[in-house]
């Protein structure tokens, strides 16, 4: 399973629905159903974002499908992005990234 950030905009429809019914957005999420989809977290945020969601899913397909439900049913538009742990970015023999992952500033390496 992967894990995708869903940073979520209101649409002029979603502000007035959570107008009316602050709980709306929790309620649509708990709502929306998408096989082996699963929501970790939703967060109200400050900034250009009203609401973050992070997700686990099988594939990006799964996630675009339930990012795409979740969109037209709470009233916000979307932007998915799959999230990479940083260990996996790791090569095993790479010093800068082994100096990165312990929190060291990687040594400068000399050009070529």
């Amino acid at each position: 399973m992967a894990n995708y950030i869903l940073l979520m905009k209101l649409t002029p429809e979603g502000q007035h629905a959570i107008l009316e019914n602050p709980d709306s957005i929790a309620e649509a999420a708990a709502e929306v159903h998408v096989p082996e989809v699963n929501g970790l977290g939703l967060y109200a945020v400050l900034g250009p974002y009203d609401f973050v969601s992070i997700i686990q899913a099988p594939d990006n397909e799964a996630a675009a499908r339930y990012s795409v439900r979740l969109g037209v049913h709470i009233g916000v538009s979307i932007t998915t992005l799959p999230a990479v742990p940083i260990a996996l970015l790791h090569e095993r023999d790479d010093p800068d990234i082994d100096s990165l992952l312990a929190g060291r500033e990687a040594p400068l390496s000399e050009p070529a």
